[in-house]
């Protein structure tokens, strides 16, 4: 991506928050600034922040944005480089060999040969890490690392190693590396600390649980139907009860689904009895729904209605 039109050539925050805004995610100053940052200086971008707050949503509109492919890495204990960055397709070596078998091609003079076969580039399966490095046509690709706090310390040092670079080496094969340079988001729900090293390489932000008059905009964008007395007070109570000392307190996209469940039951603002029966719809654990209630539910209603 060269052009003027490329994002990363991208002029002012404003401009990202208006672009981002355009593809249905309204950020605050913070992550506008963040985002803007990463793009003009190509650098990653880390995302920390709990489950919920719209750190993987970033990626996906980045990628609507720029309008290249969305490559995720889902990160969890034990991920290893054949599950982010290649393997073989040794299915397709067999039958090839077979093939070699049955037609005589794999003669005993030939069979160093048929060996370097079976490692060409053919048979090679480019994971997500490697598709996005060796990508050269068409619009840059956004690399999402998704929930790297999950993965073990050995992976955490492996992407240290490539994101300084931009390259990757597959000894059969050769030396991958970027000619233009992905756009990477990292996330972490901070389920564990994120080593210094990949912190140092990449920018940082911590993304919070939105203000209410911006998550009362979100539910208005993502649920047109719901009115907006109705989206107001689910906006207030879904703070509120982020300060009750939640297990799992519920993030934006929980509120949405809650917004949208009260306005099919025919709500218009919140009424106990309506709370009651879709609250799972915000609240996941059991426990979270028992604390809310001890806490005293009616008067988080009465505050959520003023």
């Amino acid at each position: 991506m060269a052009d003027s039109n490329d994002p990363r050539s991208v002029s002012s925050v404003a401009q990202v928050s208006d672009a981002l805004r355009e593809n249905r995610y309204l950020p605050d100053d913070g992550l506008a600034t963040a985002v803007y940052l990463a793009l003009r200086l190509r650098r990653p971008l880390l995302l920390e922040g709990e489950p919920g707050v719209g750190k993987t949503e970033v990626a996906r509109v980045l990628a609507d944005w720029i309008g290249g492919p969305l490559l995720r890495i889902q990160c969890y204990e034990g991920i290893d480089v054949n599950q982010a960055v290649y393997e073989w397709d040794y299915a397709r070596q067999l039958l090839y060999l077979r093939t070699a078998e049955a037609t005589g091609a794999a003669r005993a003079g030939e069979a160093e040969a048929l060996t370097d076969e079976l490692y060409d580039e053919r048979f090679l399966v480019r994971r997500p890490l490697l598709e996005a490095i060796a990508h050269n046509s068409g619009p840059s690709p956004v690399l999402l690392i998704d929930e790297v706090d999950r993965a073990d310390d050995e992976f955490e040092a492996f992407l240290l190693e490539v994101l300084a670079d931009y390259s990757i080496t597959i000894p059969e094969i050769g030396t991958f590396s970027a000619v233009d340079p992905p756009v990477v988001i990292v996330t972490s729900n901070r389920t564990r600390d994120v080593h210094d090293a990949l912190k140092r390489r990449c920018l940082y932000h911590w993304v919070k649980h939105p203000e209410i008059a911006r998550e009362i905009e979100i539910i208005k964008l993502h649920a047109p139907s719901v009115s907006e007395r109705l989206a107001a007070q689910v906006a207030s109570a879904a703070a509120a009860v982020r300060q009750v000392g939640l297990y799992k307190p519920p993030g934006v996209s929980e509120t949405i689904d809650w917004a949208r469940a009260l306005d099919l039951l025919g709500a218009k603002e919140l009424a106990v009895e309506q709370v009651e029966a879709t609250f799972p719809t915000l609240l996941k654990y059991r426990e979270d729904l028992e604390r809310v209630q001890d806490h005293g539910l009616e008067a988080l209603l009465a505050a959520a209605r003023e």
